[in-house]
């Protein structure tokens, strides 16, 4: 049943010279239509110029005749100019719309009316030129061009079109066939290196199905080579992410770790160092975590730094970073900052968050506080280190003037800096 597929698939020189040539004459076409597209919009671009400059020429010529409103003057030099270029009919009005003056070209049989066709299909419209001597109309003129020169420009540039896409036909197809025969070889070749690289555990992309038979069977190799693969793959990439993801974040929060946030806060002082902008870092301290661990156990412990975590994130930003550093102690990245008062106000929200009990393992609950330090780029630091420092110690100066409450770096006034909630 395989053999019999096989013999029924076309064969790869079949395939590809039947392609070029399609190939090949589509292209062909395609650039034929659009050489004539392009020729012809450029005649109508030249032959339109051409009867604005003959309307000018026309106009400066009789002007005098429409002045003194001389009709064989105007019919004269109107003659003179119509006859030696492509128009084929001229009209000169005076100031009332009063025919003065018009030229004819004569009609010489069927050529005639087909060159006529060719001008209105190219031309958009008759050119109407006023007349204007001292700065007053005197009369207009309304020019139709004629379509000699454009039939004649029409027909070379056709026939030197068809002329090149012919030849650029066969060249097409001359280099097609050969190119059909240095990859048929290698190709047979490459199904047998398939086999062989199988076996040794080679990786190469997914084949999609073919309906060449030689493309078929090497696609086939491929694949198989790949489904084996693919589970490797899988598993090793989520043993990455997984290991990836320990090494970046603690593992009973879930939130990043120190590491991971101080990574954070250079890029972030990077961005704002060009920007010109602010970026803040809250550092936290749980006000009454020992005493937590020690009166109701670690596990106790870890419900309540499970459950402060999620209420810091909770107040943030999406664009903001919460980050737990050890212990019992947090950061909160805020970039980008466009007033101290907005940490601050950051800063009464998660303090406001804690004032609800946390429930603990055996049906009790605890009530714990923060303190907050808050420290500003530039104002209180342009490194990592210098502004992580500056934010410890004002949260020092918050636990030691307060417990739950906020304090900024560099502040004069406790009164004023020193928010302590009730």
């Amino acid at each position: 049943m395989k053999l019999f597929r096989s013999r029924i698939r076309p064969t790869l020189g079949s395939v590809i010279g039947r392609g070029h040539l399609i190939v090949a004459l589509v292209a062909v076409t395609m650039a034929s239509v659009s050489l004539t597209l392009l020729g012809v919009l450029a005649l109508r671009v030249y032959a339109d110029h051409n009867l604005q400059l003959i309307a000018r020429s026309i106009s400066y010529t009789v002007e005098a005749a429409v002045v003194f409103n001389d009709k064989a003057a105007a019919t004269e030099a109107l003659a003179l100019i119509a006859s030696t270029e492509e128009v084929a009919d001229a009209q000169v009005f005076d100031a009332h719309g009063q025919l003065l003056a018009r030229w004819q070209r004569p009609e010489n049989g069927l050529f005639s009316e087909l060159e006529m066709q060719v001008a209105r299909t190219i031309l958009e419209k008759p050119i109407s030129l006023s007349i204007v001597h001292q700065d007053r109309e005197v009369g207009h003129i309304l020019l139709v061009g004629h379509g000699g020169s454009l039939m004649r420009f029409l027909l070379s540039g056709l026939a030197g079109i068809v002329l090149c896409a012919a030849i650029s036909a066969w060249v097409g197809l001359y280099l097609a066939r050969r190119q059909l025969h240095g990859i048929t070889g290698p190709l047979r070749s490459l199904a047998a290196v398939a086999h062989a690289a199988r076996s040794e555990r080679a990786l190469d992309r997914r084949v999609p199905p073919a309906q060449i038979a030689e493309l078929d069977n090497l696609g086939n190799d491929f694949n198989a080579l790949l489904d084996e693969l693919e589970s490797w793959q899988t598993h090793l990439q989520s043993e990455n992410e997984t290991l990836a993801h320990q090494a970046s974040h603690d593992s009973l929060t879930g939130l990043p770790n120190r590491a991971f946030f101080e990574g954070r806060l250079i890029r972030a002082l990077r961005n704002a160092g060009k920007l010109n902008e602010r970026v803040a870092v809250l550092f936290l301290d749980s006000d009454r975590f020992k005493g937590i661990n020690d009166n109701f156990g670690h596990a106790a412990g870890d419900a309540v730094l499970v459950a402060v975590a999620n209420r810091i994130r909770a107040q943030l930003r999406e664009e903001d970073l919460v980050a737990r550093l050890g212990g019992d102690e947090f950061a909160v990245l805020l970039a980008p900052l466009h007033k101290i008062e907005d940490a601050e106000r950051i800063a009464d929200k998660i303090l406001a968050s804690m004032d609800m009990p946390i429930a603990l393992p055996g049906d009790t609950s605890v009530v714990t506080s923060l303190s907050i330090g808050i420290a500003v780029f530039p104002d209180h630091g342009v490194t990592p280190g210098a502004l992580l420092n500056a934010a410890d110690a004002a949260m020092y100066q918050a636990k030691r003037l307060s417990r739950g409450a906020q304090f900024t770096a560099g502040s004069e006034s406790s009164v004023v800096n020193l928010q302590t909630r009730s």
